[in-house]
This record gives C-alpha cells, sequence and structure tokens, in this order.
C-alpha cells in the first residue's frame, strides 16, 4: 500500500471527480437499488450492513427500507448529501460517513453484512481495502459483490454508455476475488454478462463479476 501522504494525493483529484459527478440533481446511477443487491438481501434476515463507496445512498436506503440497519461510506460529501437526501425521501435513517476508510470509526466484527456494489477503487488500494473491510464482518457474515470484469473493456469499448472504469487494473477477476476473499465459504461467483439500466451512467451490456460469500 502506499503511504498516506500519496495516497492522499492521489485521492484528491479522485474525490473531487466524484463529487462532480453527485453534486448534479439528477441522481448519477438512479434511485432505485442494484438488481443483485436487492436479490441478495431479500433472502436474508435484516441486520448490520456496510456499504462501501456507496456515493448517493440508492442501496444503502434500500436495505433500510427493508428493515437493515445500514452504514454507507464515500469519499464524496456530495454523495453523502444526496444520500441523506434519498434517506429523508423513504423515511429511513441512514448512517454515513465521509472519509478514507482508515480515517473512519467502524468496529470489528460491527456487521452481518457487507455489500461492495460496483466499489471500484483505485488499483493500487482495492485489494488492501477488501481485507480490512473484512475485520468489520462478523464470522458468518455475508458479502453481497457486485462489480465490473476485467473482460468488460470489450463491452466499454463498443458502447461508453454502459460506464466503469476504463483502465484493466480496476477492474476484476475471479480470481482476484478468490484471492481477496480466501477465507470465505463462496455461495456464488461468476462473471456473467449483464444489461444495465441504472440511472445516467449505467446503461446497457456489460460484463461483471458476481460474488456472494460467508465468512469462515
Amino acid at each position: 500500500m502506499h503511504d498516506k501522504n500519496k495516497r492522499n494525493n492521489m485521492t484528491t483529484p479522485w474525490a473531487q471527480r466524484w463529487d462532480d459527478r453527485y453534486s448534479k440533481e439528477e441522481f448519477a446511477y438512479g434511485e432505485e437499488p442494484n438488481n443483485y443487491l436487492k436479490e441478495q438481501l431479500e433472502k436474508l434476515n435484516p441486520g448490520t450492513i456496510l456499504f462501501p463507496a456507496e456515493g448517493e445512498g440508492r442501496n444503502a436506503v434500500f436495505a433500510a427500507r427493508i428493515g437493515w440497519k445500514a452504514d454507507a461510506f464515500d469519499i464524496s460529501a456530495e454523495g453523502k448529501n444526496k444520500a441523506i437526501k434519498l434517506a429523508e425521501a423513504n423515511n429511513v435513517t441512514i448512517g454515513y460517513q465521509v472519509g478514507e476508510l482508515e480515517s473512519l470509526d467502524y468496529q470489528t466484527e460491527q456487521f452481518d453484512a457487507i455489500a461492495l456494489i460496483y466499489a471500484h477503487f483505485p488499483a493500487e488500494i482495492k485489494s488492501a481495502i477488501h481485507k480490512t473491510l473484512q475485520q468489520y464482518l462478523r464470522k458468518g457474515g455475508i458479502i453481497i459483490f457486485e462489480a465490473f470484469s476485467k473482460k468488460h473493456l470489450e463491452y466499454l469499448a463498443k458502447d461508453h454508455k454502459v460506464g466503469g472504469p476504463k483502465d484493466i487494473e480496476s477492474l476484476f477477476s475471479i480470481e482476484e476475488i478468490q484471492s481477496d476473499f480466501s477465507d470465505y465459504e463462496i455461495i456464488e461467483l461468476e462473471e456473467k454478462e449483464i444489461e444495465l439500466s441504472e440511472g445516467l451512467f449505467h446503461n446497457g451490456k456489460g460484463s461483471v463479476i458476481r460474488f456472494v460469500g460467508r465468512k469462515k
């Protein structure tokens, strides 16, 4: 991992990019939850759940609506502003912190589930963040993951409206997920072509990795 000063320098334009995207009136990825997240959460008994890189809050708000105690974080203050407004509009409350993960105050084994939905952290730190997050998940807790696969670049070349990172290092492979979450019972792990229709920036066919795992 980079030292903290380097990481702060790296993430300043990164945070600005997301503030710019989330400062618009419309919701960048819509107000409805991700389909895969919705499908998986509805199989579980509600408990405590964490949403890393949660942006404008659509998934955390959905979780709160169906009875979860939902917490979220992102580096974008604009994302938090939109998420709190969305929660208020849905008559629910969510916890939401702004900052990089190591500066936040989550507790060991605090959560029953962690949902990584298009949580594309910078390539240099993505695996380290996955490993840090796991300490906040209780034994027997569930990871729900959907993000673009390395194959997605082929789809992005055909249709930029589908969105997603343009560098292969920020995208995921099944092998990376197996490595990052090695101490998990794999409930589901696949690479899949899906049709996305999420707000302004996820529209069209893409290739994703989907993973559900239970912490041993």
